[in-house]
């Protein structure tokens, strides 16, 4: 990595972009948008920063209204807001901890008064730690870290079916971790592994409404989960180890959500979207 980012300051997780010295791209300046998700209702959780950020100005850029759910990094969220609206589209703020399942049915009760309804939903928020032993992770990370990164999901997406119709897309971020699970990153490779299994599972259940359910699993892409969650020495040399040398930046992540989002992807369903720097998912 470059000198910027070993000398990244450690944050407390899950991070802030505000306090990371070397910004993440999402796509601020570079992303164009051609109506491809023209007056889609759209709902991404972890849209404050990195992979979800980027994917909701892309969707914005689009055509699309976005609900942003987020924990509370509020001036982060707050910013997201102001890219979707510049781009003029309504952007919504919803604070709140995805652990708590009355939290998941409120963010849904949420986009459905504020738009009247659902048609992609991205299910992107995400928990993890860095553990070199399996004794140091405790029952009560373990748990938390499943969820978050998958509970959630259950939850979520049943609150969100009723007010979903014929055509809605349904897209969870998995990682490069459940075909190559990290071992010290256990807790959260073991729910990405799920979360793949719960998008194939559920692609073959919602193919009778004409719901479709995808993945895209992204390999190392620079977030302020990067260095928050990782120790210093991990954070030197995150992406190095992929072909094409580096991490990926958030805006070369959202490119796939709106291809499964859109009209254009209208027989992708079941699908695991690699975008991994060249890392291969079997």
């Amino acid at each position: 990595m470059s000198d910027q980012q070993k000398s990244e300051p450690r944050q407390e997780p899950p991070g802030t972009l505000t306090a990371m010295r070397r910004k993440p791209d999402h796509g601020e300046e570079s992303y164009r948008g051609s109506g491809r998700l023209e007056g889609k209702r759209t709902v991404v959780t972890g849209g404050d920063s990195g992979i979800g950020r980027a994917v909701a100005i892309a969707f914005a850029r689009e055509g699309a209204d976005v609900l942003i759910a987020y924990l509370s990094e509020h001036d982060d969220a707050a910013e997201t807001a102001k890219l979707v609206e510049e781009a003029g589209r309504r952007a919504v703020l919803v604070p709140g901890d995805l652990a708590d399942r009355d939290h998941c049915h409120e963010l849904v009760d949420r986009a459905v008064a504020e738009f009247g309804g659902i048609d992609v939903l991205v299910n992107n928020a995400a928990f993890q730690m860095t553990h070199e032993t399996l004794e140091e992770i405790s029952d009560e990370e373990w748990t938390r870290t499943f969820d978050i990164n998958i509970t959630a999901m259950f939850r979520i997406v049943k609150a969100a079916l009723p007010h979903m119709g014929e055509g809605a897309s349904i897209i969870n971020t998995s990682s490069v971790n459940y075909d190559m699970p990290k071992p010290t990153l256990l807790p959260y490779a073991t729910t990405k592994g799920a979360i793949a299994n719960f998008t194939a599972g559920l692609a073959q259940m919602l193919g009778g409404r004409g719901i479709r359910v995808n993945a895209v699993a992204p390999g190392p892409i620079w977030t302020p989960l990067i260095p928050s969650t990782m120790p210093p020495e991990h954070v030197e040399k995150f992406g190095q180890n992929t072909p094409l040398g580096r991490a990926g930046e958030p805006k070369e992540v959202a490119p796939a959500y709106v291809l499964l989002a859109s009209d254009e992807g209208s027989y992708i369903s079941g699908a695991v979207v690699p975008v991994t720097g060249g890392k291969p998912i079997l």
